[in-house]
């Protein structure tokens, strides 16, 4: 593993807990940083249990900002749980990133 993959690893933003950059690529016209989160599960919107049991993954896009003259795209990758309680109604949800929601 080379130096930047390592600084990478520990990078992530102060202000925003849970989350870790998984890789950095900057040109001149665009910055795209790409994001996940670090917890280890999430709780069921619905009931409220705990779940660790990854369903899927998917992408999403919150709203992109130029910096620097460049424009930024952030690409975050949530996860699907599966919730583990039998009489929820709920199969499926995914975790919830409250910063990134207004602009996704």
């Amino acid at each position: 593993m080379d130096d930047l993959e390592v600084r990478l690893k520990d990078l992530s933003f102060p202000a925003v807990a849970g989350v870790g950059v998984l890789s950095l690529d900057v040109n001149v016209a665009i910055v795209r940083v790409d994001v996940r989160c670090t917890t280890a599960g999430a709780s069921c919107p619905l009931c409220g249990t705990w779940s660790d049991r990854v369903h899927g993954s998917y992408l999403r896009f919150p709203a992109d900002v130029p910096s620097g003259g460049s424009s930024v795209v952030l690409r975050l990758r949530v996860r699907r749980f599966t919730c583990p309680k039998a009489s929820c109604v709920r199969r499926t949800f995914v975790e919830q990133i409250p910063w990134a929601a207004a602009g996704a």
